[in-house]
């Protein structure tokens, strides 16, 4: 018997912030104060009404089995959405109620690719994104992005880049690591350059609804002929509820509700009658301040990170990172990183994780801290850097 895991594992990238993060929580159980900027993770708890549904849901006895593609009613709450936020018709039967946006990005992916074949991202991005194709005999092919496109890819990339195999292509817009939001012209135009190739077009969206400076429009906007994936987790702050969606192209429908059936059942009962709550205008205007709040720390960091010398060629506009070039302290953001941990007891993200494009000259840093606390850690950050510039002098 051949013991040894699949072969596919072996293409299949690990966090390489998942080892700052335990060396982080050893300190802090050892009385260390870290400081934590590398997790994607703002910390604001799930607003009151949708705990509230959560509970009511269990007590209630709502913990069976719902059909594979969600509560019918919260299908219609997240239709409702799309019209009042973007002005866009959904139909209920498009949409799939996920575990988490990697619920809906593996159901996407097991519905429309074929072992082989490939989809374009930019680089940098999101990890799991290039894992998930991996997972099925696929190919992720990540091409550079730069200031010049806002990190974004745009109709010229994917047209230089679209080869036989080339099966569509995912953008992300806000996006991780970068923050940036795609240009609505641009958008548009991407979207037309894949429906042109006879390809497959994959919106991650999951940042929407932290956006700061422009609205962030939906790739259902310009084509219902796409994919979108989206979540309850980041804007609506449930991440540990693990509940997601999924919006598919009518001729996919039929294929992702037997891979929803077969792959999942359906997505945890409790969550689903929770994030129904999500929706309440009461929920939505908390979730409008905290949106300030994020908007306020971005703010402060990216004026911080500047005057200590980082260099970010475009503010960000979404999400909550900010993507900065640290070539001028060093030539290995990793090993930057662990240093700063053990130093000053900071942790934030190395380049590494998110692409090879110039990776080793990029640090993610989380706003996911009050102000007071960032402040904090941007005078260690300064302490390290300055006894760094002593050192190697």
């Amino acid at each position: 018997m051949n013991r040894m895991a699949a072969t596919r594992t072996e293409n299949i990238t690990p966090f390489h912030v998942m080892a700052i993060l335990e060396r982080a929580k050893q300190l802090t159980a050892q009385g260390v104060d870290v400081i934590h900027m590398e997790i994607g993770e703002p910390d604001f708890p799930t607003p009151p009404a949708i705990v509230k549904a959560g509970l009511q849901a269990i007590s209630a006895g709502q913990v069976k089995y719902t059909p594979a593609a969600g509560l019918p009613e919260l299908r219609e709450k997240i239709a409702g959405f799309y019209q009042h936020r973007y002005g866009v018709t959904v139909a209920k039967q498009n949409i799939f109620v996920t575990p988490g946006a990697s619920g809906a990005l593996m159901l996407a992916f097991a519905a429309s690719l074929n072992a082989g074949e490939t989809l374009l991202m930019a680089d940098p991005c999101y990890p799991c994104n290039s894992n998930f194709v991996r997972l099925f005999d696929s190919h992720a092919q990540t091409i550079p992005v730069d200031a010049s496109s806002g990190y974004q890819l745009n109709a010229a990339h994917i047209r230089t880049h679209w080869t036989a195999t080339s099966k569509g292509v995912l953008i992300a817009s806000p996006a991780n690591p970068t923050g940036t939001l795609i240009d609505d012209v641009q958008f548009g135009e991407c979207i037309q350059t894949v429906a042109d190739l006879g390809g497959c077009f994959y919106s991650d969206e999951i940042y929407h609804g932290l956006a700061y400076d422009r609205h962030a429009a939906t790739a259902l906007q310009y084509s219902s002929d796409v994919f979108v994936i989206n979540s309850f987790s980041k804007y609506f702050g449930m991440t540990g509820w693990r509940v997601g969606w999924l919006i598919v192209p009518d001729a996919f429908i039929d294929a992702t509700e037997k891979l929803a059936q077969n792959i999942f059942i359906a997505t945890a009962t409790p969550s689903q009658y929770a994030a129904l709550a999500a929706f309440d205008e009461d929920t939505l205007l908390e979730l409008e301040h905290r949106r300030t709040v994020l908007a306020n720390r971005r703010d402060y960091l990216y004026a911080q990170l500047q005057r200590l010398g980082f260099d970010i060629a475009i503010k960000p506009e979404g999400a909550f990172y900010i993507y900065a070039n640290c070539a001028k302290f060093t030539d290995d953001s990793h090993q930057f990183a662990l240093a700063l941990l053990a130093a000053e007891a900071v942790a934030v993200t190395p380049g590494k994780d998110f692409g090879n494009h110039l990776a080793h000259q990029y640090i993610r840093f989380a706003y996911t801290q009050p102000i007071e606390r960032m402040a904090v850690a941007m005078e260690r950050l300064e302490h390290f850097l300055t006894i760094r510039n002593n050192t190697t002098r």
